[in-house]
């Protein structure tokens, strides 16, 4: 008898365990009966089942990540590139996710890359590489993100949040042409940008030389004039003193010639001893 109503407590224990299922805030929840969809709308919180007949089957809520393999694509003037990107999606649908994939995340991510892999592709064979890396990359994802996910959602009850890629890389055997060509842009860049350089500065020096002539010749009209006027000067002092005085003058020219002619104490001079130039120095300068 003691077996009989242990017997029938543990099962009943088992029954009340299995009648009864809690669904988190950050999950959704399917009921299967024999493998059959019976409900799939339930909030988070504690929920009923019959046992051994009904089970349930739950989802996660938040958003996942597809981190797929580099694939690589053409682009539109047929040059191939490496593209790395990650997915960003969510179960939508739990009834449909569940039909489509078993509640299985690994085969839904196989199923879901092939989609975003297709519409990769088309968007990338539309457009040259120099759009794809120069800024063109946002209008790739924005437009792939849409056309997979009217696919996903239909096929798969998943929604595609977000659409990113992480690096368009050129293969070993492009790079390398690649990178000539854009050295022997950046040469020629750099020739172009020296050649116009050294005509900006033989301007420069051809200007300032005309400048520096014009300064000169301005310099030497000026000094002309200032020069004539100092003589114009002079002579009408000279002119003066004469008038004051013209013996007084005369004799105070005689000394100045002497004072540059035998100042320095050295150097020899022919004259007639009756020379004009000597009067000061004989008897007859007296007078």
């Amino acid at each position: 008898m003691k077996v009989i109503i242990i017997a029938l407590a543990v099962l009943l224990a088992l029954a009340g365990f299995n009648s009864v299922f809690s669904v988190r805030q950050d999950q959704s929840a399917l009921l299967l009966q024999f493998g059959r969809i019976v409900r799939s709308n339930y909030q988070p919180g504690l929920h009923f089942m019959l046992p051994f007949v009904q089970q349930d089957v739950k989802f996660d809520k938040r958003i996942l990540t597809l981190d797929a393999r580099p694939e690589r694509y053409f682009t539109a003037e047929k040059k191939v590139v490496n593209v790395d990107f990650y997915v960003k999606w969510r179960i939508a649908n739990p009834a449909l996710y569940y039909q489509a994939t078993g509640a299985d995340e690994t085969q839904a991510a196989a199923r879901l890359s092939p989609m975003i892999k297709d519409a990769l592709r088309f968007e990338f064979s539309a457009r040259p590489l120099e759009e794809l890396v120069s800024g063109g990359r946002n209008d790739v994802t924005r437009r792939v993100r849409e056309q997979a996910n009217v696919s996903a959602m239909r096929t798969l009850g998943v929604q595609i949040v977000d659409v990113r890629i992480k690096q368009i890389n050129l293969p070993e055997s492009v790079s390398e042409s690649v990178f000539k060509r854009m050295r022997a842009e950046r040469m020629n860049l750099a020739n172009a940008l020296r050649s116009s350089g050294e005509e900006a500065a033989t301007k420069i020096r051809a200007d300032a030389d005309r400048q520096a002539q014009v300064l000169l010749a301005q310099a030497d009209s000026q000094s002309s004039v200032i020069r004539g006027q100092g003589d114009a000067n002079a002579a009408t002092i000279y002119a003066q003193a004469y008038g004051q005085d013209a013996r007084f003058f005369a004799f105070y020219r005689s000394l100045e010639a002497y004072r540059r002619s035998f100042g320095q104490g050295h150097g020899v001079m022919l004259l007639q001893p009756g020379s004009e130039f000597l009067r000061y120095f004989d008897d007859g300068g007296k007078k």
